[in-house]
């Protein structure tokens, strides 16, 4: 009898300890499964730009004002298509009116304000393929100063048309990154990869090449440079045999 309590005993101590190794394996990988992030990223260059500029002119008479926007509006045109820019390509947005009030002060203190005219303003915008183009008639354009024009250049905006394929184009860069990371742990373990459970796309982002710029947890999306990289993330969850 003290035999056989011995051997029952002996046994439960072994059935607790495979119980409790097998909780240990369950605890370090619970579904078997393992989750790897990849990236991918490729440089391009812009092959939209959009560029505006804005023109004005002051009189206190509202007509004479007018009159000198609507010779000014013809002279920008004008310059721009000299230039070789597509007349379909240039679109001028609706004239801006304020009125210019002068502040009135006697002894150092405020007593009101003085009405002295009108100021009128107009933005032009050009959105073109032919991005080196207006990029130079970007910088060129106060050549407008010699024709009496009251022009402010603003900085070009720039964009890519084929997005949506360059977007493409880094998931599977993202998702091939990640694989290869998940069968090289995969591997390292004693284990083989498994059917692909999960994949989860992270964030895109746009960036200008070498400008240092950081990446936003909402995603950037630059468009002050003509060279850009794009990357993206991929988050894959496969299982483990």
């Amino acid at each position: 009898m003290r035999y056989f309590t011995a051997i029952v005993f002996s046994a439960a101590i072994i059935l607790a300890a495979l119980f409790l190794g097998n909780a240990y394996v369950d605890r370090a990988n619970p579904d078997g499964k393992i989750s790897v992030t990849g990236s991918g990223s490729t440089d391009f260059t812009s092959d939209l730009i959009v560029w505006e500029g804005q023109f004005s002119r002051f009189s206190p008479n509202l007509k004479t004002a007018f009159d000198q926007m609507i010779t000014d509006k013809q002279t920008v045109e004008a310059y721009l298509i000299s230039k070789g820019i597509a007349r379909e390509d240039i679109v001028f947005n609706s004239m801006q009116t304020n009125e210019r009030n002068q502040s009135q002060y006697e002894n150092g203190n405020f007593v009101g304000s003085v009405f002295v005219g009108y100021d009128l303003t107009q933005t032009v915008k050009v959105e073109s393929k032919e991005v080196e183009l207006i990029e130079s008639v970007s910088r060129e354009v106060t050549e407008l100063l010699n024709k009496g024009v009251q022009f402010n250049s603003y900085s070009p905006r720039y964009y890519y048309t084929k997005l949506a394929d360059l977007k493409i184009e880094m998931i599977s860069k993202a998702t091939e990154d990640a694989r290869l990371r998940a069968e090289k742990i995969a591997e390292n373990s004693g284990g083989k990869l498994g059917k692909l459970k999960d994949a989860k796309m992270g964030v895109f982002q746009i960036t200008g090449q070498n400008s240092g710029e950081d990446f936003s947890w909402g995603g950037s999306f630059n468009t002050s440079d003509k060279n850009k990289t794009a990357s993206i993330t991929m988050r894959l969850e496969y299982e483990i045999k």
